[in-house]
């Protein structure tokens, strides 16, 4: 059976589906084990670390934190939806979170160690996971989807910022 969000007619323009897709049928260890991210973002340098495209945009350091505590925040919510709690799987106020961060005074070493650390985690919990577990299902916003979506959807999310970085940082940086 497919989950609501696989119909069409739901898609928004952002969002969950969006996340999902940008993974498309990778599987969940792939997914997590990839160290593309991390390698684009190593190669950037301090200098470059603290750049805004906009005044009000997000340095490339406070994505790395976003990123880093999106996938906290998912992670928990996962862990929850796992062993049966009944959960929101989605929304939080990522700009509050951004604002009362220390990302910009941390190195980019440090953002990147931590984003690392909290992989790892990731993939402990994941290899925890039965089949039976990773069909479990949740609600986000009004979609129902599995765990295994929803874990799949935290990389989506990842990759939404990378490319981010590399349409409106990088090029305007170089």
């Amino acid at each position: 059976m497919k989950s609501d969000f696989q119909n069409k007619s739901f898609y928004p323009a952002q969002g969950f589906p969006y996340y999902f897709d940008l993974v498309k049928n990778d599987d969940l260890y792939t997914l997590f084990s990839s160290l593309s991210s991390v390698t684009l973002l190593k190669s950037i340098g301090e200098e470059k670390a603290t750049y805004r495209y906009a005044p009000t945009k997000w340095s490339i350091k406070q994505i790395v934190g976003h990123i880093t505590d999106h996938e906290r925040i998912k992670m928990f919510r996962a862990f929850q939806l796992s062993r049966n709690e009944r959960v929101e799987l989605w929304g939080y106020d990522q700009n509050l979170l951004v604002a009362n961060s220390r990302f910009d005074e941390l190195s980019l070493e440090q953002l990147l160690t931590d984003i690392s650390s909290v992989r790892k985690a990731s993939l402990s919990f994941i290899d925890t996971l039965s089949e039976r577990q990773l069909k479990k299902k949740g609600k986000a916003r009004h979609y129902e989807i599995t765990l295994e979506e929803f874990l799949k959807s935290i990389i989506g999310h990842e990759r939404h910022h990378i490319n981010i970085i590399k349409e409106n940082y990088l090029k305007k940086t170089s």
